[in-house]
């Protein structure tokens, strides 16, 4: 095999890897689009099928602009999920002041002493 052979298999090899990152990313956004009808989803899988390059371009032409928008929505919308999971795990957090209040209510029924009430007081306020 030539120098020649070589560069011409890498350049095919890059070539092929590129191909099948595109596709993936634009079957991921077909199919990830609930927007999009079942039919169109068909019609551009069948595309890809028939006339791969050309339905890859005139997919990434036509809808190339709104793959980057409908990728920030979906991660903006699992990041709110796992976020008020997050809240939901926790549960509900008490305000500072609640917090001192309820240690106050302690002291002063005898359930702790000065020291624990400042510890707990100094935690509220941390």
């Amino acid at each position: 095999m030539s120098l020649g052979d070589l560069l011409w298999a890498l350049l095919v090899g890059y070539i092929i890897f590129f191909y099948f990152m595109i596709l993936f990313r634009v079957l991921g956004d077909l199919f990830s689009d609930s927007e999009t009808s079942g039919l169109a989803k068909t019609a551009w899988i069948v595309a890809l099928l028939v006339l791969p390059f050309l339905s890859l371009f005139a997919y990434l032409l036509i809808r190339g602009n709104g793959m980057g928008e409908r990728e920030i929505a979906r991660d903006y919308a699992a990041k709110s999920a796992q976020r008020d999971e997050i809240r939901r795990a926790v549960g509900p957090t008490e305000d500072p002041s609640a917090r001192i209040a309820k240690a106050q209510d302690l002291l002063n029924s005898g359930a702790i002493t000065q020291p624990e009430f400042e510890s707990l007081k100094a935690k509220a306020l941390a």
